[in-house]
């Protein structure tokens, strides 16, 4: 299959909240901060009030990272690796990713709607070639892509046992971090020990769960808290960033520190 990239139309460009997209501008007379952008789907996104409580897992990452280091967090409800590219956010990205950035990347959760031909995407080829599209489009800027495995659906066996529900997206993510030389963060594997070891009724308290819904996809502050933790761990165990990029691995984060906005411009 023959991919291009998409010209980023204006709607695409109106749709990204205007906090995320003027991350990553150099300072007024000084060097460029350097920015961690996030792209991927509900899972990561910034949440608004009107959907609190739910949080997505990129609105704590900042609690564990030091105030220098910017998170541009452009995760999307509902995209895959495909329809965000489709739909020109990864051009925007990288219009403004600069030398010495990070992208992060995650996506399968929607990838793996074979039903919505604007959102599926093949594990073994069409998932790995949009992917390719992060990496080299990070690399040509001088910027560093990052691979994130796909956080896992809270779903549990008869047994009590924690089941991975996402097919073979996983293992051709790795693959293609091996095959591109990408640094690679497991978090489908780190999420699924972390949610076996919570277990059926300790992980509740991790997701979406409310009076009127019982959601086992998106988190909650504690989820979204404890899957930022995992994510900022492995950035350092990877060796993407260094100790004092870091901070508070091992600290009670409150939840209070959650913030939902009342829009995308607030």
């Amino acid at each position: 299959m023959s991919i291009t990239r998409r010209q980023v139309t204006s709607a695409a460009i109106g749709s990204i909240p205007l906090a995320f997209a003027a991350a990553g501008t150099a300072q007024a007379g000084g060097r460029h901060p350097r920015t961690l952008y996030i792209a991927g789907d509900s899972t990561a996104a910034q949440k608004y009030a009107d959907a609190a409580p739910e949080t997505g897992w990129g609105m704590a990452l900042p609690f564990f990272l030091r105030k220098g280091l910017r998170v541009a967090n452009h995760a999307v409800n509902g995209r895959s690796s495909k329809s965000f590219v489709d739909e020109g956010r990864l051009d925007v990205v990288l219009g403004a990713i600069r030398p010495g950035d990070l992208l992060l990347v995650q996506f399968a959760h929607n990838d793996e709607k074979d039903e919505d031909p604007a959102r599926y995407t093949e594990p073994w080829t069409t998932y790995q070639d949009y992917l390719r599209m992060y990496v080299d489009g990070a690399r040509a800027r001088g910027a560093r892509p990052v691979l994130a495995t796909p956080v896992e659906r809270r779903r549990f066996d008869a047994g009590g046992t924690a089941q991975p529900s996402h097919g073979e997206y996983p293992a051709a993510m790795r693959a293609l971090a091996r095959q591109e030389g990408v640094a690679l963060l497991d978090v489908q594997a780190l999420s699924l020990a972390l949610w076996q070891r919570l277990g059926v009724e300790g992980t509740k308290v991790y997701f979406n769960w409310t009076a009127t819904e019982q959601d086992n996809t998106h988190f909650n502050p504690p989820g979204a808290i404890a899957v930022a933790r995992l994510v900022a761990r492995e950035l350092l165990r990877g060796r993407v960033l260094a100790h004092r990029d870091v901070r508070r691995l091992d600290e009670e984060i409150p939840e209070s520190w959650i913030n939902w906005p009342t829009s995308a411009t607030a």
